[in-house]
């Protein structure tokens, strides 16, 4: 009866790590171990890497937008103006009390009545249409990226004095702090001969970056009262902007904003306007593991192929490790390991691959866009400046895991084989 041995006992190890070492006349298998080792090592560096990019660029797009934009925006359902008279307005006429009951609910962060419009900027020969938001200085300082910008130009302090213009729409127009630009509105002066284009001039005081390509291009703030009176909004707001403590659960508050705004009142959350667009994010994240995990999978299976080549190598040792007493559960074992080794350490190699990728993601595009001559990311198409990259650790186990029990999985057929074969069998021929 063959001896007993602990699982995966030193000697089981030693004579593993022995068969993976193949000598010139077994070079076959040692292709075969090399091949599986870099197809694991690259197919979990690519997932890695894309998962960090997948992970950072959505983080980055959700951060821009909940960071330059309201969480949820108040607006106020049609109202006649006159009772009888056919004409209606969404004009906020009560947006002081509405603002303050929205301020006293639990989670909500700021709270701040605005004013939209759109006009068109002039600067000497240039001209460009803007998005024109009316807010209070106390209020632009509570968007984060707008108030905090790294790239941004002037102060913001200075808000009262004239307004704040985003940084692509300056380049284009090539104005800089302390310019004078005037806007002008089709919806001006009504008058008795109808209404008449309003032009005024204002000084640019601050340039910000809000992160976002398509903000940058067209948004500009104006002081709240200015707008009032710029857009015909005299004692009304047209929204009210409202930020909350988690904008991933923004669907919480929605209920409790209602209800303090009263009767009338509809809600727009940032997930409204981008819902379509992360959910496509999601179904492509999922689409993009399956497909790097086939690919993962297609790199294991060499561990079959080389596996069982070794075990046809190693016919006539395994006849003499029986004929010795190791019992089939050590065989089997042995030449598990000889695949685990393969997994294990593509695996480990494809993770340090794959986290400097993302950990250098900037210096790797900077090269790449080198090689193309430039132009590689192009921001005015992704609305995101910079290919970004987030590591988190459950990409990171997943990738991990994913690699390692696929690797064991297809290890464990042909080591059955070996397992079973016969041992007279095995050297009735040597």
């Amino acid at each position: 009866m063959a001896a007993r041995t602990a699982p995966f006992s030193r000697f089981e190890f030693m004579i593993a790590w022995r068969y993976l070492r193949a000598r010139r006349a077994e070079g076959g298998v040692s292709v075969m171990t090399w091949i599986s080792l870099i197809g694991i090592t690259l197919g979990v560096a690519a997932l890695i890497a894309t998962l960090a990019v997948r992970a950072g660029f959505r983080a980055e797009f959700v951060g821009t937008i909940v960071g330059s934009n309201p969480q949820i925006t108040v607006y106020s359902a049609p109202t006649e103006v006159v009772e009888g008279s056919g004409v209606y307005s969404r004009l906020i006429r009560d947006y002081t009390q509405r603002t303050e009951r929205i301020k006293a609910i639990p989670g909500v962060v700021s709270a701040a009545p605005a004013v939209r419009g759109q006009a068109m900027v002039s600067f000497g020969e240039r001209s460009n249409v803007g998005d024109v938001y009316g807010l209070a200085l106390s209020d632009l300082k509570n968007i984060p990226n707008i108030a905090h910008s790294e790239d941004a130009q002037g102060d913001i302090d200075d808000f009262g004095a004239g307004i704040a213009m985003g940084i692509g729409m300056a380049r284009d127009l090539g104005v800089s702090v302390g310019d004078t630009i005037k806007l002008i509105s089709p919806n001006g002066a009504k008058t008795p001969l109808g209404t008449s284009p309003r032009v005024n001039a204002y000084k640019v005081v601050y340039i910000f970056s809000a992160g976002r390509y398509d903000i940058d291009q067209t948004r500009l703030y104006m002081p709240f009262s200015e707008a009032q009176s710029y857009f015909n909004r005299e004692g009304g707001a047209d929204e009210i902007d409202v930020d909350v403590t988690d904008p991933e659960e923004v669907e919480s508050w929605e209920a409790a904003i209602s209800d303090a705004s009263g009767p009338g009142t509809l809600l727009w959350t940032w997930k409204d306007a981008s819902g379509s667009f992360l959910r496509a994010l999601t179904v492509e994240d999922n689409v993009m593991f399956i497909i790097l995990s086939i690919l993962v999978l297609i790199a294991s299976m060499n561990i079959t192929s080389g596996l069982i080549m070794l075990v046809k190598n190693k016919g006539r040792d395994i006849g003499i490790l029986r004929t010795m007493g190791l019992s089939q559960g050590s065989i089997l074992r042995v030449f598990f390991l000889c695949g685990a080794f393969t997994g294990v350490i593509g695996t480990i190699a494809g993770l340090t691959l794959g986290v400097l990728f993302a950990v250098n993601i900037d210096s790797v595009m900077s090269f790449v866009n080198w090689l193309n001559g430039g132009g590689v990311w192009d921001p005015s198409i992704r609305g995101i400046y910079h290919l970004p990259a987030k590591l988190q650790p459950l990409d990171v186990i997943k990738a991990v895991a994913l690699s390692l029990s696929l690797s064991f999985i297809v290890t464990i057929f042909p080591a059955r084989r070996a397992a079973r074969m016969n041992p007279v069998e095995a050297l009735r021929y040597e």
